[in-house]
């Protein structure tokens, strides 16, 4: 089983809250996030990306490193974890993120892969002048399967003449190319979204809903087998989830209350109007945009994403059965404190976890570079 962390590219993290505990994206804070998360045996991170934030007393997300940049950097001080870099498919050409892919795999030779955002926050573009309109909401993961396919031709053959609808290559060249194969993952949760990474990425990651739920991804990780039952393709899947862990249950809920208590209504609602934009995935129930409404009409402190709450032990437990979930293949892991979940997670759950006892050795890799 994969486990991997979900880096804190933009300020505060998944919670949306006054009470939470507040912070600028730096790289030195994410280097030690990564490099802690390598010593654990970890066996990836990603960063997304995000050109605008929510606003709000927090500004939450509107302080955000750059993805590519960021991984740049991280590459070159770690030497085992694979690294993700989110590339938004209305901001940079499909070409120029294959270079940058095979910039950063001559740092860190097979460690590379690229998680394709379409872009849903109209705001987020628009203030760049590159929303293409409304339509994209429909047509966005048909953008997203061009985008790939010139990926994919540009990585395993150096060239690309494609023509669709929107892409135009003439004889595009890329040398040098990457020195493996570089992996593809997005996130979709609506059922064109499903299809959209069942038929051209080698993962998916879906979110975990509830708090202390861990087969809430069962149903949309059944969706996607079948999509790539039907596409003849192997894909995996990454369930998301944030960890409250502490010495006893009542310890990590009363962070957890803490945290509600200042929820910022204010970023929430800001969430709030730029989802609902969407029309055409509004109404379809488990999409990323009807995710995003719900957490914000129930003032979800950590935007409905699933959280497991409670003792190091009972965690664990949580975690071995979400890793029990039929053609769940890794887990992505966000935390309230980074620093303090992620190396508590490393030293007091992994240990007890059965779903790594054959990735993980008996005492944690404690080298410093």
């Amino acid at each position: 089983m994969d486990l991997g962390v979900f880096l804190p590219v933009a300020n505060n993290g998944w919670l949306v809250s006054e009470t939470a505990p507040q912070y600028l994206p730096t790289y030195e804070l994410n280097r030690e996030i990564v490099q802690l998360a390598e010593r654990h045996r970890l066996d990836f991170a990603l960063s997304m990306v995000k050109y605008r934030g929510y606003g709000g007393p927090t500004k939450y997300w509107d302080h955000s490193l750059e993805s590519f940049a960021l991984n740049a950097a991280l590459a070159a001080v770690t030497d085992r974890i694979r690294l993700y870099a989110s590339a938004p498919i209305l901001a940079i050409p499909p070409a120029v993120t294959a270079r940058l892919a095979t910039t950063i795999d001559s740092v860190a030779p097979g460690r590379f892969g690229i998680n394709i955002v379409t872009g849903w926050q109209a705001a987020e573009y628009e203030q760049m002048g590159l929303w293409p309109g409304d339509d994209h909401y429909r047509r966005r993961y048909d953008h997203a399967g061009e985008y790939v396919s010139i990926l994919r031709e540009l990585f395993e053959r150096g060239v690309s003449s494609f023509r669709g609808d929107f892409y135009s290559y003439d004889d595009c060249r890329l040398l040098p190319r990457p020195s493996a194969a570089v992996p593809v993952v997005g996130a979709g949760q609506s059922e064109r979204g499903i299809r959209f990474c069942a038929e051209h990425c080698d993962f998916n990651f879906i979110a975990s809903t509830g708090r202390n739920d861990p087969m809430s991804p069962a149903g949309q990780v059944a969706a996607l087998r079948s999509a790539a039952e039907r596409s003849g393709r192997d894909v995996g899947a990454y369930a998301l989830v944030m960890v409250i862990a502490a010495e006893t249950d009542d310890e990590a809920w009363a962070r957890w209350r803490h945290y509600e208590e200042g929820v910022d209504v204010e970023a929430l609602t800001w969430l709030t109007s730029q989802s609902s934009l969407d029309q055409i995935h509004k109404v379809a129930n488990g999409s990323s945009v009807d995710l995003m409404n719900r957490a914000a009409a129930t003032k979800a402190v950590n935007q409905g994403l699933g959280a497991l709450i409670g003792s190091y032990e009972n965690v664990a437990g949580m975690l071995d059965q979400l890793a029990a979930v039929e053609g769940i293949s890794g887990i992505m892991l966000v935390f309230d404190d980074f620093i303090r979940g992620l190396g508590d997670f490393g030293e007091r759950i992994q240990p007890l976890l059965d779903c790594r006892k054959d990735r993980v050795p008996a005492t944690p890799d404690t080298g410093q570079r």
